[in-house]
């Protein structure tokens, strides 16, 4: 019996695919290249927050902060899949395990709490827009932005604090990641209270956040539906089907994980929801919320042309 509040020197075993070895090799590029768009299209969008006029705006101020958000939160497990699934390490030292879950547990949280100001400041330029720049001045989108990481380090501090109390029999770990329900899987003690704590802390991470924003987009297509240009309702309609969709896929798959009963929880499943919400939402990120966007690709274009004339 060992637990993370002794020293554990040989640390952990990820499992990750190698149940099923015919399908690392197609895991391996497929994620590469997601990983690889995932930098691209993020870093992208902060460049050009950053460099255009245009784009200096509380949507676009929320966007980068999101695709930082994505950046670092794909980063904390997607270069230790590759090495998993490419066989070269399945192990995990024990300080990596804790940090991973912190960091991991931290950066997802932050994401929750961050779409619902993303939005909040949606339902202020479509429901309110004679008021928007009012309401959504520079000191409010900072104190916001700020709420939301501090909200998500402390959610992860919490719930990575009990399971670090918690006594683990084993070191095998059956998922790609150091991932909470895992952890579970392994308690050596009954987990009753322990799981009682962590839905809480979840549902107020999880579906608070997710009840705020659709009651957001409800509002918000009620203001569209009184608009009289079809054009207008159809486009306003697309956007918001995208970004519910995006909405749907995190919290959705979120929601899948960490808020079942932990002996309902399938770790094989698991590590297959997983990947939406580690690879496919990233990458989902820049591609509907802004590459779409006529004021990006304007400004990526201004920027591309302005590199072409210098060179």
């Amino acid at each position: 019996m060992v637990s993370f509040n002794t020293s554990f020197s040989e640390g952990f075993i990820l499992v990750g695919f190698s149940d099923w070895p015919q399908l690392e090799l197609f895991f391996f590029v497929f994620i590469l290249i997601f990983y690889s768009l995932t930098i691209l299209g993020n870093t992208t969008i902060i460049i050009l927050s950053r460099l255009d006029l245009r784009l200096h705006t509380p949507m676009y101020f929320f966007l980068s902060h999101l695709s930082f958000l994505d950046l670092c939160f794909t980063s904390s497990t997607v270069p230790q899949l590759l090495i998993n699934l490419h066989g070269l390490d399945r192990t995990i030292s024990y300080g990596g395990c804790v940090a991973q879950l912190f960091i991991y547990l931290a950066l997802g949280s932050t994401e929750c709490v961050l779409l619902v100001v993303m939005a909040i400041d949606r339902y202020a330029a479509v429901c309110r827009p004679l008021h928007y720049t009012t309401i959504m001045h520079p000191c409010l989108c900072q104190t916001m932005a700020i709420a939301s990481w501090l909200g998500g380090f402390v959610n992860s501090l919490i719930q990575t604090g009990l399971v670090m109390a918690m006594p683990l029999c084993g070191y095998r770990l059956n998922h790609f990641f150091c991932e909470m329900p895992v952890f579970l899987k392994l308690a050596c003690e009954d987990t009753e209270g322990t799981e009682a704590k962590m839905f809480v802390a979840r549902v107020i991470i999880l579906v608070v956040p997710a009840a705020l924003i659709l009651v957001s987009y409800v509002h918000i297509v009620r203001a569209v539906l009184r608009v009289k240009s079809m054009a207008g309702r159809r486009k306003a309609f697309g956007t918001c089907g995208s970004h519910l969709l995006v909405v749907f896929l995190f919290y959705g798959s979120a929601i899948y994980t960490y808020l079942q009963p932990i002996h309902s929880y399938s770790e094989s499943e698991g590590k297959f929801v997983a990947l939406f919400y580690t690879i496919v939402t990233p990458i989902l990120n820049p591609l509907i919320y802004t590459l779409r966007n006529k004021d990006v690709k304007g400004a990526l274009w201004k920027v591309l042309m302005r590199g072409r004339d210098s060179g």
